[in-house]
């Protein structure tokens, strides 16, 4: 795959670089809006009681300060479902390129809000911008990965879905080295911090002008053929690209009109997308429930056990970051050679193993120090196979079994679930440690081995076809039919055992 990459970089050099273009401004602000919060927390904390004492003359209670954190971290989670929310009326009535640009402006304008706070003396300011960050991110995520898998061929489709993943990590690990005291994570510097993603929208909206709207959305939803077929010149060199027009021509409503656009209600009631509906959820439930943010929430603890010392934590994470940052890259050069469908069921059962070694390991560690070592082992071995399989294979599922005129609602739908699960699973995910310890992982363990099965039986391969060919496959078969044919090949097989007693 390498080889052929560079074998192909000059004539797919445009594609190239859209693709990093896209990523700097799309999902690597979120993920590094998720993980740079914590690193400020102590003196953003500290900068509230401060103000609180010069309006009021009295420090803040404790258990108000609580709430204002609790609120700082959650409502971006409120402004992703609203973002989202809106993400598919804006993609659908103004393109990807237009979306992408308005969000660059918004997150340009909610940095200088973080970055003037503190000089302002003003934590509301910094619940205003935590707020539009989570506008922002509801619409990188959905307009970021969308874009990126309608401006690439189809022999390339794998890998532009898979660099969503990539870039997300990517945010997560730039959160966490800016974050480190050595750079912007001081009581001095985290307005700038805070303020970091404004800088890289900017570049994005620089140079994002140069690159052409998706090719899908000129001819299915704008009807011009001809801004498509320049836009895959401009995109993927000169040539023949009458097969790829002819896939979208295939998509387009009967006598070359506009496509009508399914909204997300018309979409959960059209009985011909239930089956590509019910994969949908299951696979944002598994990126829910699949134990990644459990495991960086234990991370701390483990290494501690495991006698590191306290100033080495933050690097040691560091390093389970880089090991998702590497994974994921390399889940971006494997795609295309071995599917979607066999990265995302194997990627769930070696996970759900992993993580049913790691209950065993959590739980024993007390009485053999030496299973603290393992447990660091198995999280970075977890780490690895959620970039490789999940965290790559999921966004080329969900792009390529929809079509262009369900694509913006079904995005929609799995936004909402997406950002309502993370807000269920912040309430009630210290409740379950609480209670349960290590063994909150088998919960997580179970959701992984049940939707490894459920990919595996249900999922059919989406590699090299086009949304025309995968919708047939879809409309040839049903789950409830899949599901009769393997309960009676069981009941046979069974029949058969017992018959020979």
């Amino acid at each position: 795959m390498m080889q052929g990459i560079y074998s192909n970089l000059s004539h797919y050099q445009k594609f190239f670089q859209m693709i990093l273009v896209l990523g700097i401004g799309g999902n690597l602000l979120v993920g590094y809006q998720i993980s740079v919060i914590n690193y400020p927390s102590v003196y953003i904390k500290s900068f509230v009681n401060e103000t609180w004492l010069e309006r009021f003359g009295v420090p803040v209670k404790e258990k108000t300060l609580l709430f204002l954190w609790s609120f700082v971290v959650s409502i971006y989670g409120i402004g992703g479902l609203l973002g989202c929310l809106c993400s598919g009326y804006l993609t659908v009535r103004y393109g990807k390129k237009k979306s992408q640009l308005s969000t660059d402006l918004l997150v340009i304008l909610t940095a200088i809000v973080m970055g003037c706070s503190k000089r302002a003396k003003s934590f509301e300011m910094v619940l205003v911008g935590r707020f539009a960050y989570g506008i922002s991110a509801g619409f990188c995520l959905a307009i970021h990965s969308q874009y990126a898998g309608e401006i690439s061929p189809k022999k390339w489709r794998g890998f532009a879905n898979a660099t969503s993943g990539f870039f997300w990590s990517l945010g997560k690990c730039l959160g966490q080295i800016l974050g480190l005291r050595e750079l912007l994570g001081t009581d001095s510097s985290w307005p700038l911090l805070l303020a970091f993603p404004g800088m890289v929208a900017f570049l994005q909206l620089l140079l994002l002008p140069f690159f052409p709207e998706s090719p899908s959305y000129l001819l299915i939803q704008e009807g011009n053929e001809e801004g498509c077929l320049k836009a895959m010149h401009q995109l993927w060199g000169q040539g023949d690209h009458q097969e790829e027009l002819g896939d979208l021509r295939k998509e387009m409503a009967p006598g070359g009109q506009r496509s009508k656009v399914l909204q997300a209600g018309e979409l959960l009631q059209d009985a011909s997308l239930r089956q590509q509906l019910s994969i949908l959820v299951v696979v944002i439930v598994t990126m829910q429930l699949c134990g990644i943010n459990a495991v960086y929430f234990y991370a701390f603890e483990v290494l501690q056990n495991a006698g590191f010392e306290e100033r080495l934590i933050p690097y040691v994470s560091l390093g389970i970051g880089f090991s998702e940052l590497f994974s994921s890259f390399l889940c971006i050069f494997t795609i295309e050679r071995y599917g979607r469908r066999p990265l995302l069921w194997k990627g769930c059962e070696l996970m759900a193993l992993v993580l049913f070694l790691l209950t065993g390991t959590l739980s024993l560690q007390k009485n053999l120090p030496w299973m603290s070592h393992c447990s660091v082992i198995l999280i970075f071995l977890l780490v690895i196979f959620f970039g490789v399989g999940p965290s790559g294979a999921t966004m080329s599922v969900m792009m390529e079994i929809f079509n262009q005129s369900s694509r913006p609602a079904a995005f929609t739908v799995g936004g909402c679930l997406n950002w309502a699960g993370l807000f269920v699973i912040g309430i009630t995910f210290p409740f379950a440690v609480e209670s349960l310890g290590p063994f909150c992982f088998l919960l997580f363990a179970i959701v992984l081995f049940g939707s490894g099965i459920f990919f595996y039986l249900f999922l059919p391969e989406t590699k090299g076809k086009s949304a025309v060919e995968i919708t047939e496959e879809f409309s040839r078969s049903s789950l409830g039919k899949k599901l009769a044919v393997v309960l009676r090949k069981n009941l046979n097989e069974d029949h058969s055992v017992y018959s020979s007693f």
